[in-house]
């Protein structure tokens, strides 16, 4: 199985199964002589960790990561990063009725059809186990991103939406959505208890922000920072849509209305909109970027479904086991972490190219 690395300077592989012993990843680029320790990494998997609440998956992992490689005396030596975290929750009997069916909405059909073999126990790499490997890469990435401040949240859950209005930074730490409206989490705990009890699931909206990102981060063509970061949104388990600023609702606009009007600034022009998502030309404008995306509702549900084995028969198929019954729920430290990923290797790369950068504004005389 190939491409199991992300990124070009600073580079993320991520090994193991959703049932195996162990899970990893290997962070290579990294520079030298940064401050970290696993409590560190720790604090930011903890968001991402199973069994929290009544909301999400009851498989019980503490997630302890371990650095195995690349620190020494508390700070990173240049040489790759190794981080493990076991798993010690799994029940793969649960995946016992399933080894030759196709779940429908899940990876087992392409699998098959690519590899003709796979992992049934809880569906091995196809499984949103991985992401916490991506939670643990995404902590060493904020620690290169001095001075930038990477913030996700729920913004909605199945149809329902916040209101902007009532957004509240603190209250995303205060309730088990990661959700900014006080209110429509109150409403969110109700209307999801109904979809858990039914056996079912729902999708979710969720958006990355991050703060602090300098003018000039990314590169044009084949390089755009949007596109990178939508790549990165969409190799996580279960996003079907990417749209940075306004995304989508750009369509509905005007010329007038979603261009981005300058005044003179202080180092960087002012902006009097932010409906680019703070990227121009694949390139960082200096403002906030923002981009959102949905998570599709999770396939493993109680209902009776139709389907097909391996050996082309007509079978039905319930999933058994422990699921999210909102896999977006956790998938937000999950896009903080490859909103810093992609932040990190494209600060590394500007670096590489343009040393300290341009000094702006420019001189009338250049």
């Amino acid at each position: 199985m190939s491409h199991n690395t992300f990124g070009h300077l600073f580079r993320v592989t991520t090994f193991g199964e959703s049932h195996g012993p162990t899970i990893g990843c290997v962070v290579d680029g990294c520079p030298p002589r940064i401050p970290i320790a696993e409590p560190e990494i720790q604090h930011f998997l903890d968001k991402r960790r199973p069994g929290q609440s009544r909301f999400t998956t009851q498989r019980r992992e503490p997630d302890a990561v371990r650095i195995v490689s690349g620190v020494m005396d508390g700070v990173t030596t240049g040489a790759p990063i190794g981080l493990l975290i076991d798993n010690v929750d799994q029940r793969s009997k649960d995946y016992g009725e399933i080894k030759d069916r196709y779940r429908p909405g899940h990876a087992d059909f392409t699998y098959d059809a690519k590899y003709g073999i796979r992992d049934y126990r809880g569906g091995g790499r196809s499984s949103a186990r991985e992401t916490a490997m991506r939670v643990a890469a995404g902590a060493v990435a904020r620690k290169v991103l001095s001075g930038v401040t990477i913030r996700g949240a729920l913004v909605q859950l199945g149809p329902n939406g916040i209101d902007r209005a009532n957004w509240s930074d603190a209250a995303i730490d205060e309730n088990p959505f990661f959700c900014p409206d006080p209110k429509a989490a109150i409403a969110w705990e109700t209307y999801l208890d109904d979809v858990r009890k039914r056996g079912s699931s729902c999708g979710a909206i969720v958006e990355v922000t991050a703060d602090g990102v300098p003018a000039g981060w990314g590169a044009p063509i084949y390089g755009k920072l949007d596109a990178e970061l939508a790549s990165a949104f969409m190799s996580i388990n279960a996003v079907k849509g990417v749209e940075i600023g306004e995304g989508m609702a750009a369509a509905a606009l005007e010329g007038e209305s979603n261009a981005d009007e300058m005044r003179a600034g202080q180092g960087i022009p002012t902006f009097l909109s932010n409906h680019a998502g703070g990227i121009l030309g694949g390139i960082s404008t200096g403002q906030r970027i923002v981009a959102r995306f949905a998570v599709k509702p999770t396939s493993s549900i109680l209902t009776l479904q139709r389907s097909v084995d391996r050996y082309n028969d007509e079978v039905e198929v319930r999933t058994k086991g422990r699921h999210d019954p909102c896999v977006g729920i956790r998938a937000v430290p999950v896009g903080e972490a490859m909103m810093a990923i992609v932040l990190a290797d494209a600060f590394l790369r500007h670096r590489g190219q343009n040393g300290d950068g341009v000094a702006w504004p420019l001189s009338r005389d250049t």
